[in-house]
């Protein structure tokens, strides 16, 4: 008999030590009680006293039982989305009491369209996150001012809301920044200077914003950063050449804003190979320059105020996908062979006096 309720006993401290603690459960059901999900049905397997097992989108960690991730995606391959045909649909709030979660290491709320509110700003005392991922919801307000105090974030992903004010100067304390999307929003201000001490960054998307002001020169100090979108915004300036030679900086899309200046020649031959400066004020001459290592897949000048002619070198690219030189006040022969002989004539329309194939025909002198 003695043996029977000893062994009880063990069972229940066992499944007790393997069960997330009660602080955890009130902050997941306090989580819980502000959102609104009613196609899904994603939280009906939130029951029960153990959140670390069959909880839909919690994972905890595997020694301290802690809730360790929480993610849910409004848009997924999971069955649960297959066998109601559609995507998810959220509404509601981030309740604050998600900060009650302290061995949180991932936050992922994305894609429910539907989701509104502040992000809690104490948000930024969960010293564990590595990643916040909100895209996609109808989130308002502004960045938490010191975000900066989470130094192991490694992604920061609130593209596609309605987040407001500007970048704060704390966000550029963040030593383990990867990925930066803050695509789509209301921010304004300007990108803080300081900003090339992000030197793990590899990704900076701040497109579709009011962003204004000049592209800071320390931008061009991030070793690792390959994909840059300042897209859609209201800056200004002229291009740092420094930008030309960024060692692994293979997207460069700065059209849709108010650049002034000149083309630096350092893009012809640099490691961009998607560069869009299109829709801007350059003015001067397309950088002669091109060579083999002038590899592009997407070349877009449209759209601004250049002059002359088109360079003879660009013949000498090694690859060029797409061209696009329309609406800008070009003159003269377009060049012959290769990337012009794939192009048609919407690369060059609305220009001054651009003549040869696949335009008309130049007149002989």
């Amino acid at each position: 008999m003695k043996l029977n309720v000893v062994v009880l006993l063990l069972i229940l401290l066992v499944s007790t030590a393997t069960c997330c603690p009660p602080s955890d459960l009130r902050a997941l059901l306090a989580f819980r009680s502000a959102l609104h999900e009613p196609y899904l049905g994603i939280f009906n397997s939130w029951t029960g006293q153990d959140c670390c097992h069959n909880w839909y989108g919690v994972s905890c960690d595997a020694v301290t039982h802690r809730v360790a991730d929480i993610n849910l995606r409004g848009e997924s391959e999971d069955p649960i989305f297959e066998r109601a045909h559609r995507t998810g649909y959220m509404t509601g709030r981030i309740s604050p009491a998600i900060c009650d979660l302290s061995r949180l290491s991932a936050i992922t709320i994305a894609d429910w369209k539907g989701i509104s509110g502040d992000i809690p700003k104490c948000i930024t005392r969960l010293s564990f996150l590595r990643t916040i991922d909100l895209i996609g919801n109808q989130i308002s307000g502004e960045i938490p001012n010191d975000i900066g105090r989470l130094n192991r974030l490694a992604v920061l992903n609130v593209a596609d809301n309605r987040i407001s004010g500007s970048i704060p100067k704390s966000l550029t304390n963040l030593s383990s920044l990867m990925h930066l999307d803050l695509r789509n929003n209301l921010i304004s201000g300007v990108i803080p200077q300081d900003f090339g001490r992000l030197n793990m960054l590899s990704r900076a998307l701040l497109s579709g914003n009011r962003i204004t002001g000049r592209i800071p020169e320390s931008l061009t100090k991030i070793y690792r950063l390959a994909d840059v979108d300042l897209s859609g915004n209201q800056l200004y300036g002229t291009i740092p050449p420094s930008l030309g030679r960024m060692s692994v900086l293979a997207t460069l899309n700065l059209d849709g804003n108010k650049i002034s200046g000149e083309i630096p020649q350092t893009l012809m031959t640099s490691s961009v190979m998607n560069l869009n400066l299109s829709r801007n004020l350059l003015q001067g001459k397309i950088p002669e320059g091109f060579g083999p290592r002038s590899y592009f897949t997407v070349l877009d000048l449209s759209y601004n105020n250049l002059k002359g002619p088109i360079p003879s070198s660009i013949s000498g690219a090694s690859f060029i996908g797409h061209l696009d030189l329309s609406h800008n006040h070009l003159c003269g022969r377009i060049p012959e062979g290769s990337p012009f002989d794939h192009l048609e004539a919407a690369s060059f329309m609305f220009n001054d006096c651009l003549c040869g194939k696949p335009l008309k025909a130049c007149l002989k002198n």
